[in-house]
């Protein structure tokens, strides 16, 4: 079950391949979280010294989850991932190209999960084809609507 998408990652990138990972949480971010107040639109992945970290991600406190921790709501959190798949991520991010977007926030077995992809950037070009077949496609659905109900013209 999705908590909150990054639908601009696909905008801007194509992405080849998905990894799920842990993500290291406070119990007030957890709180906030299943209550609807996380963020991706700005998040980026980073490595950090043989660690994977999630940066920019916004999880909004909420004002009833606790009385002696000073919530941040932009920190760097920790991601979790099998050494093997650290591994595989820097040699694509450092020798291939890559960047790492982060796709989604979603429960897995009851824990907050982070999705991942390994990305390549768009061209201004390519954009401009994903916006066209958008349109076209949404359009197309419209004539197909129109059509059904029994108009024409």
């Amino acid at each position: 079950m999705s908590i909150v998408e990054n639908k601009k990652a696909f905008f801007d990138y194509f992405v080849e391949e998905r990894f799920e990972a842990g993500l290291v949480l406070e119990g007030w971010e957890v709180k906030a979280i299943r209550a609807g107040r996380a963020q991706l639109k700005e998040a980026y992945v980073v490595i950090k010294r043989g660690e994977i970290n999630l940066i920019g991600c916004h999880i909004s406190p909420l004002l009833t989850a606790s009385t002696h921790v000073k919530p941040e709501p932009t920190r760097t959190r920790k991601l979790l991932l099998h050494r093997k798949e650290i591994n595989v991520l820097m040699g694509r991010v450092e020798r291939a190209g890559y960047t790492m977007v982060p796709i989604n926030l979603h429960f897995n077995k009851g824990r907050i999960k982070l999705e991942l992809g390994l990305a390549k950037g768009k061209k201004q070009h390519d954009k401009r084809a994903t916006i066209k077949d958008r349109d076209w496609n949404r359009d197309k659905q419209r004539l197909m609507r129109h059509v059904a109900r029994g108009k024409t013209g």
